[in-house]
């Protein structure tokens, strides 16, 4: 390996660190300065006659007009630089150590001026209320007040990917659990209730998300959000999608077979469900896996009366099985009203 010359195509420091541990590597007995400034190449820098330490050779390379186009270049890469999302072909560890080394070959060191450059390489939305994509830089500025430090931004970074990952996304096949007694919202194909409507019935099951708990996300986005986006739940195995069912002619809805509270079944003719945050009533953002959630649907006729998902321990018998029963009900919200979204996959 050849010892490399300086020719205003690194940073001063940077070379300067590197010739010092190639010497020591190297084990050179004549003076390492002597060595780095014999480097320094005559035709492109000027150096001063005398050079008595690394950090004025250093000082000397930065005053040299060859620092100030090396600096003000990596500082138009820097605003050219952009982040691709590893699933539209990009590197987001290659993007991070780009973006570091461009900031430290700008000789840009203030967090906030680092923040800012690293707002301008994430994508920008056409419209900040457009679902059909991850808000990168919306998610990075709801985070930027705790960014102190590099370190700091690269770690909120890494938590804004891991974050997209655990996106729920239409088509998503997720699995949700009751918190409360840790079972899982279930159907099973073509059983159905011998009360009330007499349609395929809904209940909390197994203890493990089974194929019978299993169900698709559907919506009119790519990406459901808190306070603005209503979902239908389709189960996997009898395509039926989750909601309640009234009689036609009286336009009464149907009561649970034990607390007589509304009934919940598959094939419902009101299936549109909102979300929310169960423990922060006007919590922002998009819907993630392992979110704690609070269902509610709105019964058109009923005066437009809303109602929420819940089971609790009662149970009731169909054929001999024992099911634990799932209703909507109006009364105060508690802890038998949370769900547990897990994602399963992305379809």
């Amino acid at each position: 390996m050849d010892i490399p010359k300086y020719d205003g195509n690194i940073h001063p420091d940077e070379w300067i660190n590197d010739i010092q541990k190639y010497l020591a590597l190297r084990k050179y007995d004549k003076n390492y300065l002597d060595i780095a400034i014999s480097l320094v190449d005559s035709n492109i820098i000027s150096l001063p006659t005398k050079i008595n330490s690394f950090e004025e050779l250093s000082n000397a390379l930065k005053e040299d007009t060859s620092f100030t186009l090396f600096k003000c270049t990596n500082k138009r890469l820097l605003e050219l630089l952009k982040y691709i999302p590893e699933k539209a072909g990009g590197n987001t560890s290659k993007f991070m150590s780009d973006f570091r080394k461009l900031c430290y070959n700008s000789e840009i060191n203030d967090i906030e001026e680092q923040k800012n450059y690293f707002c301008n390489t994430l994508p920008k939305l056409p419209n900040n209320n457009d679902t059909d994509c991850y808000n990168y830089l919306l998610e990075f500025i709801k985070r930027r007040e705790k960014i102190k430090s590099m370190n700091d931004l690269v770690k909120e970074f890494v938590e804004i990917i891991a974050d997209e990952i655990n996106l729920i996304r239409n088509y998503s096949i997720v699995a949700l659990k009751h918190v409360a007694t840790g079972k899982y919202l279930s159907s099973i194909n073509n059983l159905c209730y011998t009360t009330g409507s007499k349609r395929q019935l809904a209940f909390a099951g197994s203890s493990e998300p089974d194929l019978n708990a299993l169900w698709k996300i559907e919506i009119n986005e790519k990406l459901p959000m808190y306070n603005k986006t209503s979902i239908n739940l389709r189960h996997i195995k009898s395509g039926s999608v989750l909601g309640l069912y009234y009689n036609s002619t009286y336009y009464t809805y149907y009561k649970s077979p034990i607390t007589e509270h509304t009934e919940v079944c598959c094939s419902g003719k009101e299936i549109s469900w909102k979300f929310n945050y169960s423990k922060l009533e006007n919590h922002q953002g998009y819907l993630k896996s392992n979110d704690i959630i609070n269902l509610s649907i709105t019964k058109r006729y009923d005066n437009n009366k809303v109602e929420f998902l819940r089971s609790h321990d009662v149970q009731f018998t169909i054929e001999n099985n024992i099911f634990q029963e799932v209703v909507c009900h109006s009364e105060r919200l508690g802890g038998n009203d949370e769900w547990r979204i897990e994602l399963i996959s992305q379809d």
